[in-house]
């Protein structure tokens, strides 16, 4: 329930009426004063009662929250979502079972699931805020599968002299292989190819 039309012998009460059935605060909500009735003679002839609108103001955690859900619902997921913020950067971490349904084969629906979320969520916000979305903790285990596979792979490079090309994966986890290997001077790392193909290159350093 967003949204209520109410009544009331006064406008306070009218009020009261709306945030109990929307279980909400008056911060929470914006009103509208279609009536604001009318006391009547000695408070009896005439009399009229207040009537408002009252509907939920948007809130992007909430409509974020509530999209997740109704599409993990689709799947036969329900998943437990802990929201944490920090500024303007709002981070959910799935739990339950099935939740592998949520990741998909390498994250790819997790990934998309973070994608159209972020719209969401910033369609209902006034300000830009950057959403992440992580299931069962993969991102975490996905971060330390990629810097292990980048390191074989610059060991790989180091020792044969020739370059590597990775299979294409999105722009979060190339980032990951750049930064895992920021260090080795023995090597270089760029990407080459054109999303949703672009992939990482690890090559000899140029003499």
């Amino acid at each position: 329930m967003k949204e209520v039309t109410v009544v009331g012998q006064t406008v306070e009460e009218a009020l009261q009426s709306a945030l109990k059935q929307l279980q909400a605060t008056e911060e929470q909500v914006e009103i509208d004063i279609l009536d604001e009735g009318k006391k009547g003679i000695l408070g009896l002839f005439g009399r009229r009662p207040a009537s408002l609108k009252v509907r939920m103001k948007a809130d992007p955690i909430r409509e974020a929250k509530s999209y997740i859900l109704s599409i993990a619902a689709h799947l036969g997921v329900h998943p437990d979502i802990q929201v944490k913020r920090q500024g303007k950067k709002v981070f959910f971490s799935l739990s339950g079972e099935k939740i592998a349904l949520l990741i998909g084969k390498r994250g790819q629906t997790l990934n998309a699931l973070q994608q159209l979320t972020q719209l969401v969520i910033n369609r209902h916000s006034n300000d830009f805020i950057q959403f992440q979305l992580d299931a069962g903790d993969y991102r975490k285990k996905r971060e330390e599968t990629l810097t292990a596979l980048a390191k074989r792979m610059a060991e790989k490079v180091e020792t044969a002299g020739k370059t590597i090309r990775l299979e294409p994966l999105p722009a979060a986890e190339r980032k990951i292989i750049h930064a895992a290997l920021a260090g080795n001077r023995r090597i270089d790392t760029f990407s080459e190819g054109t999303e949703p193909k672009r992939y990482v290159v690890i090559a000899p350093k140029s003499k």
